[in-house]
């Protein structure tokens, strides 16, 4: 049986998947900075030897980590499940596909009002756990977070600091937000892979789910049907005001499901007619064009090859990345991302237009450097800050706010916004 909400729990946070590629990472980062937050924390996974060599490879960076409890517990037990949660109060989970992997950890936390977080990006997953454990979330009081790495924390905290100053400064909301990446470098871990692949496997099964994932307003707390100015860029295009060539963004049909969600969840404070778009930039002129032509022509044919069952299992065989593996630490090192959000509203102090640009950023792969940290100080802001969020399936936005605006901006990550100069960016 879970251990009771107001019992105080033996740890703080738990690391669960702590032997996988991103598990590791989060363990390493909480190691560096174990001196600084003083959390009470442990490692946790099926395969014990596998946990005590993670464990020894942080202690030789951080002694203190020597004696780290190590957990055990079974992704598909229940009972098992129900005992981990029940001994922390919040839960990282880094153990994907989240659609194979996920559901029981999820539905034990909702059950045992424990709070949770998560790097998924896999909508189709995500809405199967609103459905299925909002309710009992709610009830518990456990707050269940997914989408706190690189998908989609840069997105709806970026979003969300635009539209605080906006509030502040001007009042009323930002009711048009564009997000372009500008820097982006970076790898591909096997988890990342092969939650891509357990999607195309599960559209292949079940293509009612087409329904699902191009909904734009799959994630809101009562999917509704989109306009079509809020469908996803499918194509090349030249942003005048920004003066570029802007190309698909491969993580846009996650990211702008989490702000509308968002949204929703507060209450719709940005209005119901809010418009919210995302776009990989390019430059201007000829090599601006060609790159972003050449981006989306990899891209698209990528998504169509991996479309294929046949095709799909032999670029997962020779190709793509095992699960376990991923950048090297020099290349996480290396890696860096840049993402710039232009917001316009009508100020209710002066009656005019207003216009914003934001900046979000981050040294370090963005998928693994940057998400790890991510990732671990939404944990640690679940665990000591004092959020105001209900229980309840929630977004970063939602359950953590401006408090972990803060704590990313106290780890290096760059959260700024300012006025445009002129009536273009």
């Amino acid at each position: 049986m879970p251990m009771p909400k107001s019992a105080k729990p033996e740890f703080d946070v738990i690391v669960w998947g702590a032997t996988g590629f991103t598990g590791r990472l989060v363990a390493e980062y909480l190691a560096r900075t174990q001196d600084t937050h003083r959390a009470r924390w442990a490692l946790a996974g099926r395969d014990r030897s596998k946990l005590e060599q993670v464990r020894a490879k942080i202690a030789s960076a951080n002694a203190a980590c020597a004696e780290l409890p190590l957990v055990l517990a079974n992704a598909q037990d229940a009972a098992s499940l129900d005992t981990l949660v029940g001994r922390t109060r919040v839960i990282i989970s880094t153990v994907g596909p989240y659609a194979r992997y996920g559901n029981e950890l999820v539905a034990a936390c909702a059950r045992g009002g424990t709070d949770y977080c998560d790097l998924t990006g896999e909508v189709q997953w995500m809405r199967r756990m609103i459905d299925a454990h909002d309710a009992q979330a709610r009830e518990s009081g456990a707050r269940i977070v997914h989408t706190c790495g690189f998908d989609s924390i840069p997105s709806d905290l970026g979003v969300l600091m635009l539209q605080e100053y906006m509030r502040a400064q001007h009042g009323g909301h930002c009711d048009r937000v564009r997000y372009y990446t500008t820097k982006l470098k970076g790898g591909v871990s096997g988890g990342t892979v092969a939650s891509m692949l357990q999607m195309m496997d599960e559209l292949e099964k079940d293509p009612s789910l087409r329904r699902v994932l191009g909904n734009t307003h799959a994630l809101d707390p009562e999917p509704r049907r989109g306009r079509p100015e809020e469908r996803d860029q499918m194509g090349v295009r030249y942003d005048a005001e920004l003066g570029s060539w802007t190309a698909p963004f491969f993580m846009a049909a996650v990211n702008t499901r989490v702000v509308r969600r968002s949204n929703a969840l507060l209450g719709y404070p940005w209005g119901k007619d809010f418009l919210y778009s995302e776009a990989s930039s390019f430059g201007p002129g000829a090599k601006g064009l060609l790159t972003a032509t050449s981006f989306t022509a990899g891209m698209g044919a990528f998504l169509g090859l991996s479309s294929v069952s046949r095709v799909r299992k032999e670029l997962e065989k020779r190709v793509l990345p095992a699960p376990g593996t991923g950048p090297s630490e020099e290349q996480r090192e290396k890696g860096s991302f840049s993402i710039k959000l232009l917001g316009e509203g009508q100020s209710t102090k002066t009656g005019g237009r207003v216009k914003l640009e934001g900046k979000v950023a981050a040294k370090g792969d963005p998928g693994y450097a940057a998400t790890s940290r991510m990732l671990a100080e939404s944990a640690l802001c679940l665990a000591f800050d004092d959020i105001p969020s209900a229980g309840g399936i929630l977004t970063p936005a939602s359950g953590m706010g401006t408090r972990l605006i803060d704590r990313l901006r106290k780890a290096d990550m760059t959260f700024e916004v300012r006025e445009a100069t002129s009536n273009t960016y």
